[in-house]
């Protein structure tokens, strides 16, 4: 499988994103606040040579640009249909995590020319209190440079963080320290625009769906999922044991085989791929 990092100029800023290439079917792949577009790399390599996976990174995320400041879905969801329009992509699968599967599902009911079937990790329909308990990190007073990487970590976690290792794919090393990529007031800005109801879109495509949701997630509650898919047809759901908001991360191979399963349901049927 070839790997390829590049970026592309959509809607007047630069984005990166990988390639992981191969022959198969392309899955669009959307990361989560703080996310990076190589968190999809262990997916990437299960899925292989069957699923063509393609890794954004969204704006003010990683190594693209933030453009005009804003951080809205209306703007994230935009960015997705130029890029997918750009490489010429549609209609594909579009796969997402967390805020990147809430802007994968806005994305199938406002453009379901791009979208033949979705996929959704851990990403709400209603992300507002109390249906959601924490829907802003606060990283205000994250640390902005420690002199060594195990520092970076140290500190993240001692504001409460089991394990910072997901926030650690942003670190880098400046002259001055590490420190990482991403801006800390666009996260808080950006997590803030997503708090809202979301159902109308969540209900606004008719492609065949799948919810992938960890039992011991702190982030979305049970209910609500279960709710998601009851009231969205062609909707299947898939719950793992001993997994939390980051199923990827959590069991790899569990996480590959719900989404190989439902995507050969649906190859099965006809329906859309």
């Amino acid at each position: 499988m070839t790997t390829m990092q590049t970026s592309t100029r959509v809607r007047g800023l630069r984005l990166s994103w990988i390639d992981f290439g191969g022959p198969g079917t392309p899955l669009l792949a959307l990361h989560g606040h703080f996310g990076r577009a190589r968190a999809f790399a262990r997916l990437a390599a299960d899925l292989a040579p069957d699923y063509r996976v393609i890794a954004l990174e969204q704006r003010a995320h990683g190594h693209s640009e933030r453009g005009d400041g804003d951080l809205s879905q209306d703007a994230y969801v935009a960015d997705a249909a130029a890029f997918v329009r750009e490489l010429g992509l549609g209609p594909l699968i579009v796969l997402g995590h967390s805020m990147g599967g809430v802007t994968a599902f806005h994305l199938a009911a406002r453009h379901p020319d791009l979208v033949r079937a979705l996929i959704v990790e851990e990403g709400g329909a209603d992300n507002r209190q109390p249906h959601i308990p924490h829907p802003v990190l606060d990283v205000s007073d994250w640390p902005r440079r420690t002199a060594t990487l195990a520092e970076m970590r140290r500190q993240i976690e001692a504001r409460g963080i089991p394990d910072a290792s997901y926030f650690l794919e942003n670190a880098v090393e400046h002259p001055d320290g590490w420190g990482l990529l991403f801006d800390y007031d666009d996260m808080l800005a950006s997590q803030q625009a997503l708090v809202g109801d979301w159902w109308p879109q969540w209900l606004g495509s008719s492609c065949p769906a799948l919810l992938v949701h960890g039992l011991d997630s702190f982030i979305l509650p049970t209910a609500m999922v279960r709710e998601m898919a009851q009231r969205r047809p062609r909707t299947a759901l898939r719950e793992l044991h001993g997994c939390g908001h980051w199923v990827h991360d959590d069991n790899p191979p569990a996480f590959a085989r719900a989404v190989r399963d439902f995507l050969a349901t649906v190859e099965h049927t006809g329906t859309d791929l």
